[in-house]
C-alpha cells in the first residue's frame, strides 16, 4: 500500500487530515521501533514510551493546524476543547505493550466524534502493513480495497475472536455464557487489538467480543466496521460512547445472536 494512492479516494478534508496525521505518526513510530526505548508506567499501570508521545504530538500538529476549533482527546496529551461539536479521538499507539516487545500488533487510532456521533475512523498499523479507514456514508476501505463484513448467519459456522476479557472473567454468569458461546461457534480465536476488527470488516471472521477497552481503542474501528456493514455496540447492546468499556461487533445476524446468548449483565447462567 502506498499512501499516495489513498489521496484521490478521500471524500472529505477531515478524512484526508486524519490519514495525513496517521502517516506523520507512522514516520515517528517506524523510526523508533526496535530502538529499546525507556518505558514509563502511567497511573493506570499502562506503559508509555517516547514513541507514544512523539507520535501523538505529530498527529495533533496536523489535525489542529487544519481544524483549530475542533476538540482533541489524546491518550498521551489529554483533553482540550471537549465542549466543541467536533472532537478528535486519538490513540497514537494502541498496543504499546506489543510495541515495546517488538511485536507488530499495534496501531494508530484516529476518530472524529461530532455531536456525540462517531463519523470518521482511521486505523493504521505501520509494521503490520495495514491501513483501514471509513467515513459515515462513504464505505470502509482496507489499504486500497473496499471491504464488507461476512454474510455468515449461523453461530455454528461463525468464527469468533475474543479480546481482553479480564473483567468478563470476574462476572460468573457472563463467563459461563461466554463458555457456552465458544462451544457453539465453529472456531474461536484471540487476534486482539486492531487486527480482529480489520479481519471482521473484510469478512475474514464474523464476531469480535472484548471487555476492558476504552473509547480511544475502539472509536475508529467502530466506524470502520459499521461502514463495512457491521453492527457495533457494547456487550449490553448499548451505543458506543466516551464511557464505553466493552464491545460486541459482528455482522447483523450474528451480532443479534451473540447478544442474546450473552444475556444482560448480572443475570444468572
Amino acid at each position: 500500500m502506498r499512501w499516495d494512492d489513498i489521496v484521490w479516494r478521500m471524500p472529505s478534508s477531515e478524512l484526508q487530515a486524519a490519514l495525513d496525521a496517521a502517516r506523520a505518526a507512522n514516520e515517528v513510530i517506524t523510526a523508533l521501533y526496535r530502538r529499546n526505548l525507556s518505558i514509563t508506567l502511567k497511573s493506570d499501570k499502562s506503559p508509555v514510551t517516547a514513541a507514544d508521545v512523539r507520535a501523538e504530538e505529530a498527529i495533533r500538529a496536523v489535525l489542529c493546524a487544519r481544524f483549530p476549533h475542533y476538540g482533541f482527546y489524546g491518550e498521551e496529551t489529554g483533553r482540550d476543547r471537549m465542549q466543541s461539536e467536533s472532537v478528535w479521538l486519538v490513540d497514537p499507539i494502541d498496543g504499546t505493550k506489543s510495541f515495546v516487545r517488538e511485536c507488530p500488533f499495534f496501531s494508530t487510532q484516529i476518530a472524529l466524534l461530532r455531536a456525540g456521533r462517531l463519523v470518521l475512523g482511521v486505523s493504521s498499523a505501520p509494521i503490520y502493513g495495514e491501513v483501514a479507514w471509513a467515513e459515515v456514508g462513504a464505505g470502509a476501505f482496507l489499504n486500497e480495497e473496499r471491504i464488507r463484513v461476512s454474510t455468515i448467519g449461523r453461530l455454528d459456522a461463525a468464527i469468533l475472536s475474543v479480546g481482553n476479557v479480564k473483567t468478563l472473567a470476574s462476572a460468573p454468569a457472563r463467563w459461563m455464557r461466554l463458555g457456552a458461546l465458544i462451544a457453539a461457534v465453529d472456531r474461536s480465536r484471540g487476534y486482539g487489538d486492531f487486527l480482529h476488527y480489520h479481519l471482521l470488516a473484510r469478512g475474514a471472521l464474523d464476531v469480535v467480543l472484548e471487555s476492558d477497552v476504552g473509547i480511544l481503542d475502539i472509536a475508529a474501528l467502530t466506524v470502520i466496521v459499521r461502514e463495512a456493514g457491521g453492527v457495533v455496540t457494547d456487550l449490553d447492546g448499548q451505543e458506543i460512547g466516551l464511557g464505553t468499556r466493552s464491545i460486541l461487533a459482528g455482522n447483523r445476524a450474528l451480532h443479534s445472536a451473540v447478544l442474546a446468548a450473552l444475556g444482560p449483565a448480572g443475570t444468572g447462567p
